[in-house]
């Protein structure tokens, strides 16, 4: 069966109004008729169970950023960079976040990066005397979901929380960066670990605060473990002092009947039989640094992917056509059983419009040659 890609703000053609997770405005998208609800059709996409169509992030989840789930201003407090701010497209400034560490962001680099002199514990020997825990006895978490859940909650699409820093980056704030970081690791691995461990189950009461508020599918937690070059610390720093502890995390997750995405930028090849043996149910890595087309037919039985447009690079000028077979060739690549989702980038909302009507249209065609019988 063929399925109508609807033109661009065609009158006739239903919209509604999406916050992107990276953004603060929002954007008029298309909306499909579907057979199932796509908080449905996104787990059995996850679960490489029979997906209708190609999931995508703007589509079909609602997604709230680690910073979204507290109050802001005299009163708030700053778990993460707010991507809700509209300074970061274009002011350098800082703030101070949960922990007392002072961030930096920097629009070149779209993100936010330690202010240099930033060390909050220069011996991890004494990181248990010197770092102060956040309490989130002290957060007003309720009235921000109960207006969430009151105004902007859609029990059809996958309910996603980008939880924020992970044990690694959250350790690497703490020691000044990540030379000092990799030494203490070196020099005091035992601190380290019990750092970390310690640090894994705040996340996880983090995590059941915000679950309890919000009905849950997916979280998307992130802990870089490289450059594009190769990872930051050896197979044997990772199954000993980072393992143990992103495992708790995991596992605990998962109990809730929670997916966990993992997100973990760089060349992180070399740890993928320690990510498979973690349980991770989705990895969202960088498609510079990884080939994720290779990964998804070595590991796609094993894990599913957060995959972008192959080969689309915003800003460049892409025709329609050319945007319609860029879309069509990622379904191609990632399709196979099912176990990806897509998250396009675009500032575009033109070009994005195409992307969404097409990854649907296509990809509900490639899945009905695939999982429909033929008529005999």
């Amino acid at each position: 069966m063929k399925y109508l890609r609807p033109a661009y703000r065609d009158p006739g053609v239903r919209m509604e109004s999406k916050l992107p997770a990276f953004g603060s405005t929002r954007i008029e998208v298309p909306r499909f008729e579907t057979p199932i609800t796509p908080r449905e059709n996104f787990k059995r996409a996850m679960d490489r169970n029979k997906p209708y169509w190609a999931p995508c992030s703007i589509t079909d989840l609602q997604t709230i950023m680690a910073q979204d789930v507290v109050r802001t201003g005299e009163d708030g407090i700053v778990i993460h960079t707010d991507f809700r701010d509209d300074r970061n497209l274009t002011e350098e400034y800082r703030f101070i976040d949960w922990f007392g560490t002072d961030w930096t962001w920097v629009p070149e680099a779209g993100g936010a990066m330690l202010t240099p002199g930033t060390i909050l514990v220069e011996d991890m020997t004494e990181w248990e005397k010197v770092v102060k825990w956040p309490s989130m006895s002290d957060w007003d978490l309720r009235s921000v979901a109960d207006h969430y859940m009151k105004n902007e909650y859609n029990p059809d699409l996958g309910m996603h929380y980008d939880i924020g820093r992970g044990l690694t980056e959250r350790f690497i704030s703490i020691t000044g960066g990540y030379s000092e970081g990799m030494l203490a690791l070196a020099e005091e691995p035992e601190a380290c670990k019990d750092f970390m461990d310690r640090y894994a189950d705040l996340v996880i009461e983090l995590f059941d605060e915000v679950n309890s508020l919000y009905p849950l599918d997916m979280i998307t937690y992130h802990d870089d473990w490289g450059t594009e070059r190769d990872t930051f610390f050896s197979e044997r720093m990772l199954e000993e002092l980072v393992m143990e502890s992103t495992k708790k995390i995991i596992k605990h997750v998962q109990s809730k009947n929670v997916l966990f995405e993992l997100h973990t930028c760089g060349n992180i090849r070399r740890f993928m039989p320690h990510i498979l043996e973690m349980g991770a149910d989705v990895l969202q890595i960088q498609r510079r640094a990884i080939d994720i087309p290779a990964f998804k037919k070595l590991y796609g039985d094993k894990i599913s992917f957060c995959c972008p447009i192959e080969d689309f690079e915003p800003g460049q000028g892409t025709t329609r056509e050319e945007l319609i077979q860029l879309v069509r060739n990622t379904v191609d690549v990632y399709g196979k059983d099912g176990g990806f989702y897509v998250m396009p980038f675009s500032r575009d909302p033109e070009e994005l419009w195409t992307i969404l009507a097409e990854l649907y249209g296509y990809s509900r065609e490639y899945y009905d040659k695939v999982f429909i019988e033929p008529v005999k």
